[in-house]
């Protein structure tokens, strides 16, 4: 018996997202955002995805996802770690009184999280309407990684 195998066809390359699937992703990579109310960290987790299945399938998306990442990791975890950081200076200086004139500074600094969250639902606002969103100093850089 001569049994012949059928020929092996390539898979299909991705088909572009429409637009209106390009504004749904690109807001949903910030959204992503808010998983960080709810986790705690595991935000930047829905914009990484979201780059990882559709960087092919569409720049615009690639982009935006990628640069909701860098924010979240910038803003989340960095400011995370300076939280920590200015609380801990802040209550050893306490037994002295500029410990306690340094407590505002450490509110401000506990606020980048929040101010994170509100810059990422602005974003997805932004991409939602089909505006080309850039974060402050992760857009341009984003830009150029991709662009190459």
């Amino acid at each position: 018996m001569n049994y012949e195998q059928p020929p092996v066809t390539p898979p299909a390359p991705p088909q572009p997202l429409t637009a209106v699937e390009e504004r749904q992703w690109a807001m949903l990579a910030h959204l992503g955002v808010l998983a960080n109310l709810v986790s705690g960290f595991l935000g930047p987790l829905v914009p990484l995805i979201i780059y990882m299945i559709y960087k092919d399938r569409s720049r615009y998306v690639a982009y935006q996802s990628l640069q909701a990442l860098i924010f979240q990791l910038i803003w989340w975890i960095g400011g995370g770690i300076l939280t920590g950081i200015a609380w801990t200076i802040a209550g050893i200086l306490s037994a002295v009184v500029i410990g306690l004139l340094l407590m505002p500074v450490a509110c401000l600094i506990s606020a980048m999280p929040l101010f994170a969250l509100v810059y990422g639902i602005y974003g997805a606002i932004q991409t939602n309407q089909g505006k080309d969103f850039k974060y402050w100093m992760v857009g341009e850089w984003v830009r150029s990684t991709l662009t190459g």
